[in-house]
């Protein structure tokens, strides 16, 4: 924190000794050392306090992303779903509007398929 050295705490203790006097320095010094670590948890609670709130806001923010992406999967699969059943309800449709005798589609004669002519068919 301060960056006192073992001079400097011997020049303050004498001044303290001279001023405060023999008699009031220990419990001056008691009063003092008390004071310091009641401040030093003070500081340490706050950088804990700070520490916390910042992980929190970090959870907080990976939680939104994490929403955010789960609302788009949710959107997505929705529209495969919607984009499945329209296939699907076409494909129903298309089986319930054939006549069962036709032949398919691959089968029928036409002038890109010579090969699928087959003698028993009748023309259209």
């Amino acid at each position: 924190m301060f960056d006192i050295g073992f001079w400097e705490l011997s020049i303050i203790a004498i001044i303290a000794l001279l001023v405060i006097g023999p008699e009031r320095l220990p419990a001056v010094a008691r009063t003092a050392g008390s004071w310091y670590g009641k401040i030093q948890r003070l500081i340490t609670s706050v950088k804990a306090d700070i520490e916390q709130e910042l992980r929190a806001s970090e959870l907080k923010q990976i939680m939104d992303e994490q929403k955010a992406e789960l609302e788009h999967l949710k959107q997505s699969l929705h529209q495969t779903r919607s984009e499945l059943e329209r296939v699907t309800a076409a494909d129903h449709l298309e089986d319930a509007i054939k006549p069962a005798g036709e032949l398919p589609e691959a089968d029928l004669p036409s002038p890109d398929n010579p090969a699928a002519t087959d003698n028993n068919v009748p023309p259209k």
